[in-house]
């Protein structure tokens, strides 16, 4: 049972103390549900943790996976000096992986990361889990411009990838709901972002990934997500697999949403 559990979590800077200065404490439904997650994965104590992420290095038809044997990151871009990580990377994994996805049809490369640093949709999740549990190696991947059933099977290969090596793996899978929820929130408010979110809600509550394929493109695209390939990919992972379903979480105080779904392996 290499994939152990996936966990979908969104990424706000500001739930970072030295970011939010205070403000986080507007999200602490989100605080709880992240300690909860970081919780589980350290009873479950992954060799590997793997993140997809909206804001790593992305591309139209390809996919970017984590090269060299560190990741480093921090948040000074968020006026935060003081914290930082650094993750020692699963090169053995990230190596078969590869040649596991293009043996499938799937571009995924790690040239294509061109020596980027850890991005705060990683930096966040992590912060956390590093707070319980510290001893796994990283495997991170972006998003592309490819069709979602291309997520799904890339999900798939590192899944298959877990399996061959005998990892036992932890997905997090990085990605904020509707930027579109208020008004007066950063991106403004249209119907469909509530809307989405909603959708969302009721897929991660039931366990029915399968929704994640079955959204209405126009309502997704006006809603303005970041995580839903993300999910996406995460599904693939959990293909074949028997696993529970929970929403942790859910809170849009600024304008975007904050979702934190929970996915057990039985």
């Amino acid at each position: 049972m290499p994939i152990l559990a996936a966990y979908a979590v969104p990424h706000p800077p500001l739930i970072i103390p030295g970011v939010g200065r205070g403000e986080e404490r507007c999200i602490s439904a989100t605080i709880s549900s992240y300690e909860e997650v970081a919780r589980r994965i350290a009873a479950h104590a992954p060799d590997t943790i793997i993140v997809s992420s909206p804001h790593a290095p992305a591309y139209r038809d390809a996919f970017a996976l984590v090269d060299g044997d560190r990741l480093r990151g921090d948040m000074k871009r968020f006026r935060d000096r003081e914290d930082a990580l650094d993750c020692a990377v699963d090169v053995e994994f990230c190596a078969a992986a590869e040649a596991r996805a293009r043996a499938a049809g799937i571009p995924l490369m790690r040239r294509a990361w061109r020596g980027e640093p850890m991005d705060h949709a990683a930096f966040v999740p992590l912060y956390f889990v590093n707070q319980a549990y510290a001893d796994y190696r990283l495997v991170e991947v972006g998003l592309s411009g490819l069709p979602a059933r291309d997520h799904f099977e890339l999900g798939k290969a590192l899944a298959g990838t877990a399996d061959a090596l005998g990892r036992r793996v932890v997905f997090i899978a990085s990605g904020d709901w509707s930027h579109k929820l208020k008004e007066d929130g950063p991106y403004g408010f249209v119907p469909e972002g509530p809307e989405l979110d909603r959708q969302l809600c009721a897929a991660f509550r039931s366990n029915d990934l399968d929704a994640l394929f079955n959204l209405d493109g126009r309502i997704v695209r006006r809603a303005a997500e970041c995580g839903l390939r993300s999910f996406q990919i995460m599904a693939g992972a959990l293909d074949g697999l028997r696993h529970t379903g929970e929403l942790l979480s859910y809170e849009g105080p600024f304008g975007v949403g904050y979702g934190v779904a929970a996915f057990e392996v039985e």
